[in-house]
């Protein structure tokens, strides 16, 4: 099988070319900054923008966050099962 995104640039437009799973910190920005986030099971998501804003927006399960995001925090952070969309 030929791989589609073998000569597509990274963009911020999408698709993002991987997921990775969200251990909330207080202290540890995430090891690539998402362009998104996926939450499983709903509730709070406290996060510091790329922008360096700190936020605490509410989701139900399995909504998807628009936004680039540079930290999950642990505090304020009640939603489970996070996976940040980054571009590797």
């Amino acid at each position: 099988m030929t791989n589609p995104f073998e000569n597509r640039s990274l963009s911020l437009r999408g698709p993002a070319t991987d997921m990775a799973p969200v251990t909330p910190s207080d202290a540890v920005d995430l090891s690539h900054f998402a362009v998104a986030l996926y939450v499983e099971t709903g509730g709070a998501v406290a996060f510091t923008s790329v922008a360096g804003h700190d936020r605490v927006v509410t989701v139900g399960d399995n909504a998807i966050l628009p936004v680039g995001i540079r930290r999950i925090l642990a505090t304020g952070t009640t939603a489970t099962g996070i996976h940040a969309f980054v571009l590797v």
